[in-house]
C-alpha cells in the first residue's frame, strides 16, 4: 500500500510538473512528446486534483484560467480515451448534458445567421442562446458548492470566471447587432464566444461531469436535483428522478419550518422573544417570504447563514449554499470586493456598503450592513436587495387608497 501511495504521490507531482512547464511557456507539442507514456491515461479527477493543488501552492486562479484551454489540449487525446459514464434519465448530468446539446444547435444556428447577415434571426437566436445562462447559474449556485465539501473549489472558480466571459460576450455581441455595420466586428466576436462556449461543452462532459460523478453521493445529487427548479432549466424539461439511496432532501443545516394552517399559529407556546415583541418561527418565516427584498445573512466567520425565499428573487439563491463561504458565492471578478466590505465591517471602518445597477430592465438597489451586538462587536453581515424600478418613477404624493 506505501509503495503505491508513493507511485501514486510521484506521478501528481510529475502531472503538476507538465502544467508548470506550460506556464512557463513551454509548448502544446514538447510537452506531450516528454510526457508521452505519463499523458496515456490521465483522468478527469486526476485534472481537477492536480489544478486544486497548484491553486493551494500559491499558482493564481486568474493563471489557471489564462492556460485553462492549454491544459485541456495536453491532456484532450487521453480524455477522449476515457468511457463516459452512463447516467439514469433525470438525474441532473442527463439534464445538463440534454442542455448542451440543444445549446449546441442554438449555436450553429446562430453562426449560420450571422455568415449569411440575417441580422433579425441572429438577434433571435441570441436570445434564445442567452437563455443558457441558467445553466451556468445552476452550475455556480447548486452543483459548485456541493462540489467545494469534497475539495473541488479552485476549478470551479475557473469555470465561473468563463462563464462570466461568456456572459460579457453576449452583451457585447448584442450591442454589435443593434447596429448592420458591425459586420466584421459581429464575425470576430462571435468566433471567440463560439469557441469559449464549445470549449466549455468539452470541460463540462469530459472533465466536470466524471469528477462530479466520482465524488457526489446519491442523496447529494438528489438534493441537487430537487433544487433546480429554483433557478430553473434551458431549452428541456427534466423528468423525475429517483435516487438509488436516500430520499430527496434540502441540503440544509436545519429543517425548513413548514407553516401550518392560520388556526394552528402557536399564539404563546413556541414563541421567541425579541426585542421589541415575540413571534413564532413560523410567523417568521412567513413575515421574512413577503418582505419586498430579498435578504441574506452572513455569519462573522464569513459563512452563508440564511437567506429569505421570496416570491421573485433577483438574484439566484439554492440550499446549497447555506454553509457556504460566502465568497464562494460570488464571481471571481467581484470577490475583491466583497472581501474589501467584510474587511471593513470586521475592522468598524465603515457600517454600511451601497450599490445599484441596472438588470433586465430593472433598477437593483443592493445594500450591506455590518451587524453588531451591544458591545459593538462584528457579528455577521446582512445582504438586502431589492427592485426599486416602481419606486424611483413615483412622483408627487399619494393619501388615500387606490381603488
Amino acid at each position: 500500500m506505501s509503495e503505491y501511495i508513493d507511485n501514486q504521490g510521484q506521478r501528481k507531482e510529475k502531472l503538476k510538473a507538465i502544467i508548470r512547464r506550460l506556464h512557463e511557456g513551454q509548448s502544446v507539442e514538447d510537452v506531450k512528446e516528454e510526457f508521452a507514456a505519463l499523458l496515456q491515461d490521465v483522468g478527469a479527477s486526476e485534472i481537477s486534483d492536480i489544478e486544486q493543488a497548484l491553486i493551494e501552492e500559491g499558482l493564481p486562479e486568474s493563471e489557471i484560467k489564462r492556460l485553462c484551454d492549454v491544459h485541456v489540449a495536453v491532456f484532450r487525446e487521453s480524455l477522449d480515451q476515457q468511457p463516459r459514464q452512463a447516467v439514469v434519465s433525470g438525474h441532473p448530468i442527463d439534464v445538463m448534458q440534454a442542455e448542451n446539446e440543444a445549446a449546441e444547435e442554438v449555436l450553429d444556428r446562430l453562426g449560420q445567421a450571422i455568415e449569411h447577415a440575417a441580422w433579425d434571426q441572429a438577434r433571435q437566436h441570441l436570445r434564445e442562446l442567452r437563455q443558457y445562462d441558467r445553466h451556468y447559474l445552476r452550475k455556480e449556485n447548486i452543483l459548485f458548492p456541493y462540489l467545494e465539501k469534497h475539495g473541488f473549489s479552485g476549478p470551479s472558480a475557473v469555470m465561473w470566471a468563463i462563464h462570466d466571459d461568456v456572459r460579457d460576450g453576449w452583451k457585447k455581441l448584442v450591442n454589435l447587432l443593434e447596429d448592420e455595420a458591425n459586420a466584421e466586428h459581429v464575425s470576430d466576436t462571435f468566433e471567440t464566444l463560439d469557441r469559449t462556449i464549445r470549449e466549455m461543452f468539452y470541460k463540462e462532459e469530459n472533465i466536470l461531469f466524471p469528477t462530479a460523478m466520482d465524488r457526489l453521493s446519491e442523496e447529494e445529487w438528489a438534493e441537487i436535483h430537487a433544487q433546480g427548479p429554483e433557478i430553473g432549466y434551458c431549452y428541456v424539461t427534466p423528468g423525475e428522478y429517483a435516487a438509488e439511496s436516500a430520499a430527496p432532501e434540502r441540503h440544509v443545516t436545519a429543517t425548513p419550518v413548514q407553516a401550518p394552517q392560520t388556526s394552528q399559529i402557536p399564539k404563546s407556546v413556541g414563541q421567541i422573544g425579541l426585542e421589541t415583541g415575540a413571534l413564532s418561527p413560523y410567523e417568521i418565516n412567513w413575515m421574512l417570504k413577503h418582505l419586498p427584498v430579498d435578504v441574506t445573512y452572513v455569519d462573522k466567520d464569513d459563512t452563508v447563514r440564511f437567506f429569505s425565499q421570496t416570491k421573485e428573487r433577483i438574484f439566484p439563491r439554492s440550499p446549497a449554499i447555506i454553509g457556504r463561504a460566502v465568497q464562494k458565492c460570488h464571481p471571481p471578478a467581484s470577490v475583491d470586493r466583497v472581501q474589501r466590505i467584510l474587511d471593513d465591517f470586521r475592522t468598524g471602518r465603515r457600517d454600511e456598503a451601497e450599490f445599484w445597477i441596472q438588470m433586465q430592465g430593472k433598477f437593483i438597489h443592493i445594500r450591506y450592513f455590518a451587524l453588531r451586538d451591544a458591545g459593538g462587536a462584528y457579528q455577521g453581515t446582512i445582504e438586502v436587495s431589492q427592485d426599486v424600478t416602481h419606486i424611483r418613477q413615483l412622483e408627487g404624493e399619494r393619501r388615500l387608497l387606490d381603488e
